[in-house]
């Protein structure tokens, strides 16, 4: 049964599924994250039981993300184009694995295997300029110049949402960044729940079969979809 709480004895410095760090204190913050993942998912991930350590910090970043989202005025769809896009040229196999997940239920696992592999193939014009963008900003962002913005704006994007949907990425980077540093696993529920071409497209970061010691391999795939 999973535990309702970040842990037993807070202060035992034992390994736990979130990584490196120790099980985060008792508060009713972390609690509170944990109920919601109870209610959501009907088990506490990993990601949640990290930033039990500091929940307002997570609170206060998806904030920023909705306040992004919404002025980008994205799709569902899109958002999970580009954070599946984002995480995996970052070499993130959480939010890969994640949000490849959840791209296979807005479009197809085929898809979502293929914008993890860095292509389009299945992509409409507007999600294809959107993998390329976020591919770009993870992996170059002084590398990006005046024809890549142009680039978006033929695929029917204007200047304000560009720009919202550029903090948007980075936003997503760090929190992607914050959880590979410490040492966060893909949750199992999430691993086996995933859709196999999904499973099979994430071969890098940390991997639930190998507690998460894998040594981190290069982002698959091409930046030029």
């Amino acid at each position: 049964m999973i535990e309702r709480t970040p842990a037993n004895n807070p202060g035992e410095p034992r390994p736990t599924p979130a990584g490196f760090l120790i099980a985060a204190p008792a508060t009713p913050d972390a609690q509170r994250l944990f109920d919601d993942d109870l209610e959501g998912l009907g088990y506490v991930s990993n990601v949640s039981r990290l930033w039990a350590h500091l929940p307002a910090a997570l609170e206060a970043l998806s904030d920023l993300m909705g306040v992004t989202t919404r002025a980008a005025s994205l799709t569902y769809e899109q958002r999970s184009v580009l954070v599946t896009a984002a995480a995996s040229a970052l070499g993130d196999s959480y939010c890969s694995m994640a949000w490849g997940k959840k791209l296979a239920a807005a479009a197809s696992p085929e898809v979502a295997a293929a914008v993890i592999r860095g292509r389009v193939e299945g992509l409409g014009r507007a999600e294809q300029a959107l993998v390329r963008w976020a591919r770009r900003v993870a992996r170059g962002p002084n590398t990006t110049n005046a024809d890549d913005v142009q680039a978006m704006r033929e695929a029917g994007f204007e200047d304000p949402q560009i720009f919202a949907i550029t903090v948007f990425v980075a936003l997503r980077l760090a929190f992607s960044i914050v959880n590979d540093a410490l040492g966060a696993v893909p949750d199992r529920e999430l691993a086996i729940s995933a859709p196999e071409p999904v499973r099979s497209a994430v071969v890098f970061g940390r991997l639930p079969s190998a507690g998460g010691l894998v040594q981190r391999l290069p982002a698959p795939a091409s930046d030029q979809p």
